[in-house]
């Protein structure tokens, strides 16, 4: 990259997960350059902040569009779903769409504009998967070829988890009452590429909230203890009914420390999630490698920061 380039962007979350989002299709730089970019924009101590980066590339023969999504330490994530809904209202808006076919990483999701969570409230719903339960794909060394409720012996714990990649990889672990300190302690050593599980996961603790209801936290690889992680959600929700704990082909509610998404699982791995895509404001930043100056706003969405609050509070 050169001494320094000026990005316009969009402050964006999906159920609390914020980044900055760039149209990039028009841009051509590499991966280095990316994480560069990521690292000063998602930085929470800069003047932008995040819990990763955005960008909304261009399309192909099969598919309207595309998006890429680096984490705040530099890494690129496979998806990340609270993104993938910004990135699909920036698409639609872009092509003049309401629903398209989206290139990620290593897979594809279907999205579409769907009934509003709540009044003022854009809502995007995606489909994604089918998840992977083969571990020796991520590779997770246990010496077993799926891990469905069960110990893990490496990991230092006695809970019982189940591996799920959508196509990212999770291990979820449903818990009477979440403990953040010992969350972030399995994290951290998920976190830190141990041999058997050298691409890292992220974790997540789960409580069940009656019949129809999840409350999801997650230590999400490449970002720590997050608010919200849309692929932790629906890798949740797989979960909970492949474990019995809810029912396949049903709705449920999947709540978040950033607000919540309606959620369902089909027996086939697709998951659907229907949530907010929320604009907070629009603005242009110089960076210069990577530290990113001050930003400079352009237009404030007030009405839609005001209806997702509102939202939130109305579901407690």
């Amino acid at each position: 990259m050169a001494a320094g380039m000026r990005f316009d962007f969009i402050k964006c979350h999906g159920s609390g997960n914020d980044f900055p989002m760039i149209d990039a299709r028009a841009l051509s730089l590499d991966d280095t350059e990316w994480a560069r970019i990521a690292l000063a924009l998602a930085d929470r101590a800069g003047t932008v902040g995040g819990d990763g980066l955005l960008l909304l590339t261009a399309g192909d023969d099969a598919h309207d569009f595309g998006m890429r999504m680096f984490n705040s330490d530099g890494s690129e994530a496979e998806t990340c779903l609270n993104g993938l809904r910004c990135v699909a209202r920036a698409g639609f808006a872009a092509l003049g769409l309401e629903r398209a076919t989206v290139r990620l990483k290593m897979s594809r999701a279907d999205v579409m504009r769907d009934p509003d969570l709540a009044p003022g409230v854009v809502t995007i719903r995606e489909v994604a998967g089918p998840v992977d339960l083969d571990v020796a794909r991520w590779p997770m060394h246990t010496g077993t070829t799926r891990v469905v409720d069960t110990v893990i012996p490496a990991l230092d714990s006695s809970r019982a988890f189940t591996a799920v990649a959508i196509p990212n990889p999770h291990l979820v672990s449903f818990v009477a009452a979440i403990n953040e300190a010992e969350l972030v302690a399995l994290g951290t050593q998920c976190e830190a590429a141990p041999v058997w599980l050298p691409n890292r996961a992220n974790v997540s603790f789960v409580e069940l909230r009656g019949a129809d209801a999840l409350f999801v936290r997650t230590f999400e690889r490449g970002v720590g203890l997050t608010d919200s992680c849309g692929s932790a959600m629906a890798a949740s929700t797989y979960a909970a009914c492949l474990t019995g704990r809810l029912a396949f082909e049903a709705e449920a509610t999947v709540f978040n420390r950033g607000g919540l998404v309606r959620a369902e699982a089909a027996a086939d791995g697709m998951v659907r999630l229907s949530g907010n895509a929320t604009y907070d404001y629009a603005g242009s930043v110089d960076v210069v490698g990577s530290i990113a100056g001050a930003v400079r706003v352009t237009q404030t969405f007030a009405a839609e920061t005001t209806a997702w609050r509102a939202a939130v509070a109305a579901v407690g």
